[in-house]
């Protein structure tokens, strides 16, 4: 049986070029296709962030100067994009897990989702 792609829902934050060179554009592109498809992701292309919640990614982006992330969210109809970011040290800033947590708590309370 086919199922049809989920759809992307962008909370907030965009892929374009620039910031992202085109490679890193394009590998991110394919990376959340993959997630719309419903292919499971391994490391170190994503990280798990249960310190965001239930279902939520990192996608690792490598790309000429700056690593990115997309924080994401898996649900069966949908994968929703909490945030994106540069990475420039080893943790994750509070300000970013704050904010993805607060985009997806409004997105499922006005989904009536989660």
């Amino acid at each position: 049986m086919v199922h049809p792609d989920r759809a992307l829902v962008w909370l907030h934050g965009e892929i374009r070029t620039p910031p992202f060179s085109a490679v890193g554009r394009i590998e991110a592109g394919q990376l959340l296709r993959a997630l719309q498809r419903g292919i499971r992701l391994h490391f170190p292309h994503v990280r798990a962030m249960p310190t965001i919640g239930a279902r939520c990614l990192e996608l690792r982006i490598p790309d000429e100067h700056v690593s990115w992330r997309v924080v994401v969210r898996v649900d069966h109809d949908a994968v929703v994009i909490a945030g994106i970011f540069a990475k420039k040290s080893t943790r994750t800033p509070d300000e970013v897990i704050r904010s993805c947590r607060r985009r997806l708590a409004e997105y499922d309370r006005l989904t009536g989702g989660e």
